[in-house]
């Protein structure tokens, strides 16, 4: 009976050995985690805030496009850079027109090849998407927040890969659709979106909901949820035709990252139409009513935090680890 005792002892420990070997197999082989480049690339999250800062300064409205191109990254085959290739013939993912008016390429560009100086080949341009939309937001006023890194670079940008982000036309179904889609919650619909609260929006973007929107009785016309005052408003910026006229996507608050986003959502003053639809269904419209609360920043749900926990399950999404994938030489083509 001991050596019965002693054999499944040895088993057993042979068995938790073998788990802790895999374990340590799986992170050695990149996995995501906080500070991956500490070791390897001691100043590359420093170096990427010190880009991202630069070039706010010189100009503002960067920072809300460096937080835009995560999204527009992460939702297209996942967060592997795939955004940032440019074709030859016009193919590559950044092409297509859902990637209209993409801005902070440049940005990325310029902390790719001082990380490239600093420690060649080893920080992905995937990680850099994502460290810069991090610091962006900080630089906003918005939370300070870590980002697990590691990502690796994708090998493939393919113009219609870019057909299935989401719109501004989309309605609240097509919208939560393509958030599950990627493992996103209602929840995290509404906390994205918030990042509206930064920025802003050419007249092209919303030019159907101002003049070309189906009517129920017939015809076209405004969107008949929009306040007749904000309709004003709107048109006033925004004549028939002009698509190039930028407006604050968060009225009254475009440059301070804070919750009046979702108290303009919620009061009828959304600009585009994809934040408008956020009210227009019960699970989101009491995600929208949470937040938008006075008594929120004191009592909970807690904004701040709960939008950073979102941007880092964003930029999970499909993430290319280990031995897949590459680290670009450059990020704008593959090596």
């Amino acid at each position: 009976m001991a050596r019965r005792c002693s054999s499944s002892s040895n088993v057993a420990a042979a068995l938790a050995l073998a788990s802790l070997l895999s374990l340590l197999l799986g992170l050695s082989h990149g996995q995501l985690q906080v500070g991956f480049y500490s070791r390897s690339c001691p100043g590359a999250e420093s170096t990427v805030a010190s880009v991202v800062r630069q070039a706010g300064a010189s100009d503002p409205t960067i920072l809300p496009a460096l937080l835009r191109l995560q999204f527009h990254d992460c939702f297209v085959r996942g967060c592997d850079g795939s955004v940032l290739i440019k074709g030859g013939n016009n193919n590559a993912e950044v092409d297509n027109n859902k990637h209209q008016g993409l801005r902070g390429l440049d940005v990325i560009d310029g902390a790719k090849a001082q990380l490239e100086a600093q420690c060649p080949g080893v920080v992905s341009c995937a990680d850099i998407v994502i460290l810069a939309a991090r610091d962006a937001v900080a630089f906003t006023g918005g939370p300070s927040f870590d980002v697990p890194t590691g990502r690796r670079d994708g090998k493939v940008s393919n113009l219609r890969d870019a057909d299935t982000l989401p719109d501004v036309k989309d309605g609240i179904d097509a919208l939560r659709a393509k958030f599950a889609a990627n493992g996103l919650s209602s929840r995290d619909l509404v906390l994205l979106s918030a990042a509206h609260t930064v920025g802003t929006t050419a007249c092209f973007f919303i030019q159907d909901r101002l003049y070309n929107t189906p009517l129920p009785g017939g015809g076209r016309g405004a969107d008949p949820t929009i306040p007749p005052g904000f309709l004003a408003e709107l048109r006033s910026r925004c004549a028939p035709g002009d698509l190039n006229t930028r407006l604050p996507l968060d009225r009254g608050s475009a440059g301070v990252f804070d919750t009046s986003i979702l108290r303009n959502i919620r009061d009828g003053f959304a600009v585009i139409g994809s934040d408008a639809a956020l009210y227009n269904a019960t699970a989101t419209v009491d995600v929208v009513d949470s937040y938008s609360g006075l008594l929120s920043n004191f009592f909970g749900p807690y904004f701040r935090q709960d939008f950073a926990d979102a941007m880092v399950r964003m930029g999970s999404i499909g993430v290319v680890t280990g031995a897949k994938g590459e680290v670009r030489k450059v990020c704008s083509k593959f090596n």
